[in-house]
C-alpha cells in the first residue's frame, strides 16, 4: 500500500461540517479557494498527487479507512491544479460529478484543522 496523496487541513469553512452532516459530503480546496466556495471547503495545504487515484484505493482521514468505490474524470486533474475535490460517502461505484470521488462509509469523518488526508493505492 503506497501513499499517493498527504494533506493537513488548514482551516474549516463555517459550512464544511453541516455539508458533511446534511449531504454526506465533504470539500477539499486548495489555500486558494474563491471566498464563496471556501465557507463549504476544508482546506488543504498540499496538492501534490504521486499517482493515480483508483478504486478499490483507500481514502483515510486521520485513521479512518474508506475504500474508493468510483473516480470521476477530474478528480485527479483538479486536485493537482487547485487542491479540489469533492468527496461523497455514499458508496456508488456510478460518478455523480467529473470532480467527485466516492467512498463507502460505515460512518461518516470528524475533520477539524489538522486532520490528516492521505490517499493510497
Amino acid at each position: 500500500m503506497s501513499v499517493i496523496f498527504e494533506t493537513k487541513v488548514v482551516a474549516i469553512g463555517p459550512e464544511a461540517l453541516g455539508m458533511i452532516e446534511g449531504a454526506n459530503m465533504l470539500i477539499l480546496f486548495g489555500e486558494e479557494a474563491p471566498a464563496d466556495l471556501a465557507e463549504f471547503c476544508f482546506s488543504i495545504d498540499n496538492k501534490n498527487l504521486n499517482g493515480p487515484i483508483q478504486v478499490g484505493g483507500k481514502l483515510i482521514i486521520d485513521n479512518q479507512e474508506f475504500v474508493i468505490t468510483a473516480v470521476g474524470d477530474l478528480v485527479e486533474k483538479n486536485l493537482r491544479n487547485l487542491g479540489h475535490i469533492s468527496v461523497n460517502f455514499d458508496g456508488s461505484a456510478d460518478v455523480s460529478l467529473p470532480g467527485t470521488l466516492h467512498a463507502q462509509a460505515d460512518c461518516l469523518p470528524t475533520l477539524e484543522k489538522g486532520t490528516i488526508i492521505k490517499m493510497t493505492a
